[in-house]
């Protein structure tokens, strides 16, 4: 069996594992807080028929040796956490980290997820939760007649109530940071959950630590950049077409021994 076949199978199924979080990326283009994948790849083992070094004669040393590669494997997906970029709104409970670090949400079994994803609502109990019901951590309640929610740089909740001049001190928030980010595991709904890679998260009031501050009336957007994500698309879509001439001309080459012997 002619072995470039084989080698170019091992480029057909990267590239098309390249294809997929691409098209990962642009779906979520549009998606608060999602950072974007980005795919690692390393050559597979070799086939050494002649060592560098070995000896060609008495006196002289082959000087590179005949080694033949057997193609292309994906190792692995990394998550970018660069910042993307910020837009203002007029919701009162959008916050955005600008630098370092993750909000807490309590999952129903009791635990953690975090989430770059600051677009918060207030549920029917007055508690502080994501779009799916998850609640911030540690919890933060709205009185029910607050008339106004101030949060500040370095997360502390104040709110406005009638008949009280000075606004009132109800909660803190607080973000939580990891020694290697790219180590978190995805879980879906902007949501991430420690490893044993990611190491344990470090918690404090934002500003510290190497934490970021808080921005309220704010989101941070995908950092999927889609004109960056089209050259890729384009690259890949030209390595797919190439390994396939491989083996179409594999299979030419196969043909006409075939037909010649």
């Amino acid at each position: 069996m002619n072995p470039s076949l084989w080698v170019s199978k091992t480029g057909l199924a990267a590239q098309e594992r390249q294809m997929a979080i691409i098209s990962n990326n642009l779906a979520n283009v549009n998606t608060v807080g999602f950072k974007r994948d980005r795919a690692t790849f390393e050559d597979l083992f070799y086939h050494i028929q002649r060592q560098p070094g070995a000896l060609n004669d008495q006196d002289n040393e082959v000087p590179s040796g005949l080694q033949m590669g057997t193609g292309v494997k994906m190792t692995g997906t990394q998550k970018v956490f660069t910042p993307g970029n910020y837009d203002t709104t007029n919701q009162a409970l959008d916050m955005a980290i600008i630098g370092n670090g993750f909000f807490q949400m309590l999952q129903p079994d009791g635990t953690p997820a975090y989430s770059r994803n600051g677009q918060f609502q207030i549920n029917s109990d007055g508690e502080i939760v994501n779009g799916n019901g998850l609640p911030l951590e540690p919890g933060i309640a709205i009185p029910a007649d607050a008339t106004g929610i101030t949060i500040s740089d370095d997360g502390i909740v104040m709110v406005k109530q009638p008949g009280i001049i000075e606004p009132v001190e109800i909660g803190q928030i607080t973000l939580v940071n990891f020694v290697n980010p790219a180590g978190l595991q995805a879980m879906g709904g902007n949501l991430f959950q420690q490893t044993v890679a990611s190491g344990d998260p470090v918690e404090a009031r934002p500003g510290v630590e190497g934490l970021g501050f808080l921005k309220q009336f704010t989101l941070e957007t995908s950092n999927v950049s889609t004109v960056e994500e089209l050259v890729k698309m384009i690259s890949v879509q030209r390595a797919y077409e190439m390994n396939s001439k491989v083996i179409s001309a594999a299979d030419q080459m196969m043909q006409f021994v075939n037909q010649t012997l």
